[in-house]
Parts: structure tokens; sequence; C-alpha cells
């Protein structure tokens, strides 16, 4: 019978995946200053060259790994992306409440004869929300709080 003995974490062999894993991480650390260029490309090259889980892990062991994904502009951008795309479907979904609700009012008033502008309340209210969600994505770039030093 075949030996079925399940391997360790440190002796688990370490799949496409991890090293392309850990040779992102050895990037954003190069393109945030921990790394200098030729210790990046010893360790990337030996990052390909890894055979087990530990020796990737062992590679980036004395790099910050939390602070580098926080920190990635990549992951900046895409927060960035993903709030002015939430002020867009705010927006639209305001845009379009108001033209709903003006509609109602104008059957209202063709149909029964009052002409008052009762839309102006509801809209002014949705619209200082909208106003409150899209100045500080538009103003600071972000849609996280403003941090104080």
């Amino acid at each position: 019978m075949a030996d079925t003995a399940v391997p360790t974490v440190e002796t688990a062999r370490a799949g496409d995946r991890e090293r392309e894993r850990t040779a992102d991480v050895l990037g954003r650390a190069l393109t945030q200053g921990y790394l200098t260029m030729s210790e990046y490309e010893d360790r990337v090259q030996s990052t390909f060259e890894a055979q087990t889980a530990a020796e990737l892990r062992q590679l980036v062991a004395d790099l910050p790994v939390h602070r580098l994904r926080r920190h990635d502009p990549r992951r900046r951008a895409a927060q960035q992306r993903a709030a002015r795309l939430s002020v867009r479907i705010h927006l639209a979904a305001y845009l379009a409440g108001c033209v709903l609700m003006l509609g109602i009012w104008l059957a209202v008033g063709v149909g029964g004869g009052g002409w008052y502008f009762w839309p102006v309340w509801p809209i002014m209210g949705w619209g200082i929300g909208v106003a409150s969600h899209a100045i500080p994505i538009w103003a600071h770039g972000s849609s996280g709080p403003a941090r104080t030093a």
C-alpha cells in the first residue's frame, strides 16, 4: 500500500497560485519602498524556485504584509471607483424619483385641478441626502472618513 502520510503545513508543496500570491506581495513591497530592486529580483527568483509553503513564507517573513495590503494603490483606486459609482447610482435613483413625483403631481393636477407643488419637499429632502453623499467623495476623492493626524 502506498504511503498516505498527510503533509504538514511546513512540508506542503507550493503551487503556482501560492507563488503568484507571494510574488504579488513582493511587488507591493517594492512599490511601497520596503525592498530594493536587487532584493526584489532575488526574492522573486527564489519565489518561483520554492517547493514548499514554508519557503514562500520565509521570503515575506520580514515584510509588513497587512500594511502592504492596506496601503496598496490598487486597493485605494478600487475603493475610489466604488465610491464614485455609488454616488452615480444614488443620483440616478434620485433623478428617477424626481421624475416619478413630478409625473404624479402633473397627473393629479390635470385630473383633479390641485396645483399645489408638493414634490418640492421630497425632492429637497432627498437632494440633501444625495448632496451629503456626493460632496465628501468629490471633495476628498474617497469614501472613507477623514483622518486626523
